[in-house]
């Protein structure tokens, strides 16, 4: 199953300290000098968690949680610290697997398993393209919705102009500007937890559904806590994340090749580690906080009028009525943000792990000519999901597929990536320790069993 050959690796032609997750040698002296230099070392460590987080919370994923909201109330605010810790425990072996080998997930599960393994891997990532697409239309159709809930014109003409102009950022633009602008748009996150301030919430009500008891057996809720795990544990984070901070470390090397965490001085290989923890925390932190305001609200106000609803626009126009016009504005600007960042996310992440599952060079730096494949690829899910947005295809089908290929693939990927982060021939010293190995097969076999009744609850109609 393992490839002895392919985890050999050329020794490092810099110095041991070259490159720190991003960071240059004047952020190094000054971190040396005092605790200015401390806090900019932490604040620009943020980026991959931070960035994987907020996309999580696209308008797909608004969407789920407003229904979540609107149809059982607080009865299903259980899976908010269900979720974080599974999303931690993913999330930060992605976050150590990249600062260990200074590969992605893409190119590791390449050197991890033998041709006939790797082929089944590589049909699971060709079908997370075919999701990222579908999810990504699914959230083109959403941005020019919410542009029209704003009175700013048709929907159509905002989906073509937003598509063509993430195809532009991500094409054109440098990685450093590109992260620059993710975390800006995450920011506008916010505006869910601002709904809460108009909305009357009965915080009993959310305790009680905080511990559970609002449980139910029926078919429908537990449909939706499949989509609410699902939609929360996606395979395109896995990736995402460890490809943004590999970009990152490659800025900070000077080269395609970053220094493995062994060949850095082992001070600086445990402050990278803490502080690439303290990103993925912070993440995981920050999408669960929107996740849980979007639910809570939705309930206080499309539950308690028990208006039901089926995407992240229809959640905004009930809202209008019942919260005011500020509710219904803050909603929208919300999804429309979330949906910027989400969709050159999920159309990136794709290409690139396949690109690299390739063995083809990828990355947002350099130009098209460079990285032929990982362009082609990111163009044609892009301008794929331009099409489908334009053609009328109802976005609730695109999100059913998306879901059912996400339902098919999250629990698999996760099983390869606990493989690929308890080998001691790619990780070392930093392979999985008792407690991420404990919670990430049992993030596994969760997600298994979501997908498998996700999927079922599908085919019957429930």
């Amino acid at each position: 199953m393992e490839d002895p050959t392919a985890t050999e690796r050329p020794p490092a032609d810099r110095p041991d300290d070259a490159g720190t997750s991003g960071h240059d040698e004047n952020a190094e002296n000054a971190d040396e000098a005092g605790k200015p230099g401390r806090i900019s070392r932490v604040l620009r460590s943020l980026g991959p968690g931070i960035v994987t987080g907020a996309a999580d919370d696209d308008p797909s994923g608004i969407a789920t949680y407003a229904q979540a909201g609107a149809k059982y109330g607080s009865a299903l605010l259980w899976t908010v610290p269900l979720t974080l810790p599974l999303m931690i425990v993913v999330q930060e072996a992605c976050e150590r697997m990249t600062l260990a080998t200074g590969d992605s997930f893409g190119a590791l599960i390449r050197k991890r398993f033998r041709r006939g393994t790797r082929t089944w891997v590589t049909v699971l990532v060709a079908a997370l393209l075919v999701s990222n697409t579908v999810n990504a239309a699914a959230d083109l159709v959403a941005i020019g919705q919410g542009m029209q809930l704003l009175h700013a014109g048709p929907a159509p003409l905002w989906s073509l102009i937003l598509g063509i102009v993430i195809g532009f950022v991500v094409v054109r633009g440098s990685f450093e500007w590109i992260a620059r602008i993710f975390k800006w748009l995450c920011l506008v996150l916010f505006a869910y937890v601002a709904v809460l301030a108009v909305a009357h919430v009965d915080w009993g009500a959310v305790g009680a559904g905080l511990l559970g008891t609002g449980f139910r057996w029926d078919t429908g809720y537990l449909a939706l806590v499949a989509a609410v795990l699902g939609t929360t544990i996606s395979p395109y984070m896995f990736f995402w994340q460890s490809e943004e901070r590999e970009e990152m470390l490659r800025k900070g090397a000077k080269g395609d090749d970053p220094p493995r965490l062994d060949e850095r001085p082992p001070a600086k290989a445990r402050r990278m580690l803490l502080l690439g923890r303290l990103d993925v925390i912070t993440g995981m932190l920050f999408s669960v906080a929107i996740m849980f305001a979007i639910i809570v609200g939705s309930a206080a106000t499309l539950g308690a009028h028990h208006k039901t609803v089926t995407s992240a626009a229809e959640a905004a126009k009930a809202l209008q009525p019942i919260a005011g016009d500020y509710a219904s504005i803050l909603f929208a600007l919300g999804f429309i943000g979330s949906g910027m960042l989400a969709v050159p996310v999920l159309a990136a992440s794709g290409s690139a792990g396949f690109a690299a599952l390739l063995d083809k060079p990828w990355s947002l730096d350099r130009p098209p000519h460079k990285a032929k494949t990982f362009y082609a690829l990111l163009l044609v899910s892009l301008v794929a999901a331009i099409v489908l947005a334009l053609i009328g295809v109802d976005p609730i089908s695109l999100l059913v597929v998306a879901a059912v290929i996400n339902a098919i693939a999250a629990g698999p990927f996760v099983i390869v990536l606990m493989l690929v982060t308890g080998s001691r021939q790619l990780m070392g010293e930093h392979r999985n320790g008792p407690l991420a190995r404990t919670l990430g097969w049992a993030t596994a076999v969760i997600m298994c069993i979501a997908g498998a009744f996700g999927i079922y609850a599908l085919v019957t109609g429930s």
